[in-house]
């Protein structure tokens, strides 16, 4: 309506960075002025279950950002403490877990990101980290009357980001590690041992599942020290409301990736013979 009333005309094309303080007529005079940042250099594009090390991989392709400034970031602790004062809710429970690899891992959101050249790399995560409070704004009640801290739910939603591929499936694989840790058994899951090992591989051993970590969950019970990757908000969705079921064993077929659940250790390996091994 102002800029009709006004006939304002000649707006430039840009990103700008606006106050909620500045009248009408200073945003009106700055965007004619097109003295805002250029479009955006690069479209930055993060797939949901990225880790920490895939995403510096990411920038390290796609940005004039170096890889080993971005992994030192994520283990600075000033910045964690910055980010941490802007966003209380969302990194309380991180700041006070124990033997985590990348205490932000989980933390910047999958999404797509404006890159600009000019852009220093405290910026850019700033920005995924706000990305991820703003979608967890709408599950804080959730997760505080399931008596959960947010490192338990993003953790759980990042072993689910890699073992589901559906939702039904992601509901369902949930339950089923509610299931173990209401009676204090491992999750046994193999996304936890990859990240234990810090590989990417297809199968995971017996000698793997016996690595001496705090984030291998075949030796550990409870969540780990936290996130395994970076987790997308259905997965989140998922572990806030999970299908309830009485599983304790899940096996994905390899050809298919059709998800088969048990609830008996001899179910679950026939189910493996049958859909894995042969």
């Amino acid at each position: 309506y102002y800029t009709k009333f006004n006939n304002l005309t000649g707006f430039q094309a840009g990103t700008y960075k606006l106050s909620p303080s500045m009248t009408l007529d200073g945003i009106s005079k700055k965007l004619q002025g097109g003295n805002g940042l250029s479009v955006a250099d690069v479209k930055l594009t993060i797939p949901e279950g990225f880790t920490i090390e895939q995403i510096a991989d990411k920038l390290a392709d796609k940005t004039k950002l170096d890889k080993k400034d971005f992994l030192a970031l994520m283990k600075d602790d000033q910045f964690f403490q910055e980010m941490q004062a802007k966003y209380p809710k969302l990194l309380e429970s991180a700041a006070s877990a124990t033997d985590v690899r990348y205490r932000l891992e989980g933390y910047l959101f999958p999404a797509t990101y404006d890159y600009l050249n000019k852009m220093t790399l405290k910026d850019l995560v700033a920005q995924m980290i706000a990305k991820t409070d703003s979608v967890m704004q709408n599950y804080y009640d959730t997760i505080a009357a399931k008596n959960m801290t947010v490192q338990q739910v993003l953790t759980l939603a990042s072993l689910v980001e890699k073992e589901g591929v559906n939702d039904v499936d992601r509901k369902n694989i949930a339950q089923v590690f509610y299931n173990r840790l209401a009676q204090n058994m491992p999750l046994q899951s193999d996304i936890s041992v990859l990240y234990a090992l810090n590989e990417t591989k297809e199968t995971v051993t017996i000698k793997d599942t016996q690595t001496d970590s705090p984030y291998n969950l075949y030796l550990n019970t409870g969540y780990g020290p936290g996130p395994f990757n970076n987790p997308g908000e259905k997965a989140i969705q998922a572990v806030l409301n999970p299908i309830q079921n009485d599983y304790l064993y899940f096996v994905a077929d390899v050809k298919t990736g059709q998800v088969y659940f048990a609830k008996t250790l001899e179910e679950h390996n026939a189910l493996v013979e049958k859909y894995v091994n042969q």
